[in-house]
């Protein structure tokens, strides 16, 4: 038992460690299903979040609004979440069935830890993540980084030195500046370069016209953004459930993608405190990365296991893995995905 003890101890401090990267903490998303609860014959969801509802959540609101889950079987319940909650370690634990995180690299961590999860899905089929600098001094690619002052949250200077090192560039031919999430530091002048994310339109407003991206993904980093994952035991035992919710989102981002106006009035609906016109185009920034040419073959949610793959090369070459690289079946599965194909929208 002591034992037993410290090896969970062990799991919660590196979890803990990890959990603040910028669109790669582990304080994700989780949806649990307590799989003897039912209301009026459906199965009890919640879907809890480790960030504060927002865009993020479109699919899943529309399914929630236009009856998708209902009609699956599922009484889908969207929780808030917030700093404390560690959604990985608490769906390894087998409290909760199925998760959400921000990034992919999170899931990689996981398993390099043994933690028993895996990626069945992913909302989005690109990373937002993007560099932003100004007209006057832009940015358009990697190279155009040396000799610039780089603005970023300590938690993400990974993804930084993973751009970097995608492109062959030293470390010390930028200069890293830590900065909170305003994007004030580069208006005044103080850094050249801000991160975020490209759909977190509230937050760009400031920068104006005048702002220049470049993305993570177009510089040769290619993660996956708003994962969705599971524990093994659940993906072996309980497929059905993880189908159901799969087309029920689906469906829900197909109308989003399709109807942006009325899906933006579904999500204020929903969550009131929310700007209507900025959560209207974050959607439309949030469609360009939830469907792609891939998705008009394998529909929404699709992934690619060669995108996994170099990711977790990637991590491994920058020394990520601390106790061991995990192997791509261990990170991610198609079979979710395959057995919900002819369901899921192509788009």
């Amino acid at each position: 038992m002591d034992t037993i003890r410290a090896r969970n101890a062990r799991r919660r401090t590196l979890l803990k460690a990890m959990a603040g990267l910028p669109g790669l903490g582990l304080a994700g998303g989780l949806i649990s299903l307590d799989a003897s609860a039912q209301a009026g014959g459906k199965a009890a969801v919640n879907l809890q979040l480790g960030w504060l509802p927002g865009n993020n959540q479109i699919g899943e609101v529309v399914a929630k609004q236009l009856g998708y889950f209902a009609q699956e079987s599922l009484e889908v319940t969207i929780q808030p979440g917030g700093p404390n909650i560690d959604g990985v370690a608490i769906v390894a634990s087998g409290k909760y069935e199925m998760g959400q995180v921000s990034s992919s690299p999170s899931l990689m961590l996981a398993a390099s830890q043994d933690l028993p999860v895996k990626c069945f899905a992913t909302g989005l089929q690109q990373h937002p993540y993007t560099f932003f600098s100004l007209k006057k001094k832009p940015v358009n690619s990697a190279k155009d980084m040396v000799g610039k002052k780089v603005g970023i949250q300590a938690t993400g200077v990974i993804l930084l030195r993973a751009l970097l090192a995608k492109n062959n560039i030293p470390e010390s031919n930028v200069e890293i500046v830590t900065i909170g999430a305003d994007m004030s530091p580069l208006l005044t002048g103080q850094v050249d370069v801000v991160t975020g994310w490209q759909t977190n339109v509230t937050a760009l407003k400031p920068l104006g016209p005048d702002r220049v991206d470049l993305r993570l993904w177009d510089a040769g980093v290619r993660l996956y953004a708003l994962p969705y994952y599971a524990t093994v035991k659940t993906i072996q035992t309980r497929p059905d459930v993880l189908q159901k919710f799969l087309r029920a989102t689906a469906r829900g981002y197909a109308y989003a993608n399709a109807n942006r106006d009325a899906s933006a009035d579904l999500l204020v609906k929903e969550y009131p405190n929310l700007t209507r016109n900025d959560e209207k185009v974050g959607i439309d920034a949030m469609m360009g990365y939830a469907f792609n040419d891939l998705t008009k073959t394998n529909g929404w949610g699709t992934m690619d296991p060669g995108v996994w793959q170099d990711q977790i090369s990637l991590y491994s070459q920058l020394g990520q893995f601390s106790k061991r690289t995990p192997k791509l079946d261990e990170v991610m599965t198609m079979e979710i995905l395959n057995s919900t194909r002819d369901a899921r929208a192509k788009v």
